[in-house]
């Protein structure tokens, strides 16, 4: 009865339903790629590596990352999955991608109560779109979409 009830809510509720499933789908693909590729050929997938996308976008744009930001951050905390910084990054720039809309994808390390960790961000025009700013880590690679 919940999962009915669930199913109700979300297609009463949510404006962005496209959206939202492809988020659902690329978030399960970028997973799997994740634990079972090799990184060499998935960092070929990512975009175009030390490149950066334009600083400014179209309004029209900004509404569109708002609304994948929301949709991704929603969709991947209730993922039966482990969807952390790098699956939503990835997910929200195949997303963005589709639509035509450039990102960069960063990806950094910092120091957390003495140990290396790792974190990715997505940046459209001005806008964070997943993982925050990224600004307690070092950018170590980056790719344009």
């Amino acid at each position: 009865m919940k999962f009915i009830k669930s199913i109700v809510r979300f297609i009463r509720y949510n404006e962005y339903k496209s959206v939202s499933l492809l988020c659902w789908w690329y978030s399960a693909i970028y997973r799997f790629q994740v634990l079972h590729m090799d990184t060499k050929k998935l960092r070929k997938k990512w975009g175009f590596e030390g490149e950066e996308s334009p600083d400014d976008e179209a309004m029209e744009n900004y509404r569109y990352a708002k609304a994948v930001s929301m949709c991704v951050n929603h969709v991947c905390n209730k993922t039966a999955w482990e969807s952390k910084c790098l699956v939503r990054a990835l997910t929200a720039q195949k997303l963005l991608k589709r639509k035509g809309i450039q990102s960069t994808m960063y990806l950094g390390c910092g120091m957390d109560e003495g140990k290396m960790v790792a974190h990715a961000w997505l940046r459209c025009g001005r806008m964070y779109v997943t993982g925050g700013n990224g600004e307690e880590y070092a950018v170590v690679d980056k790719f344009r979409a």
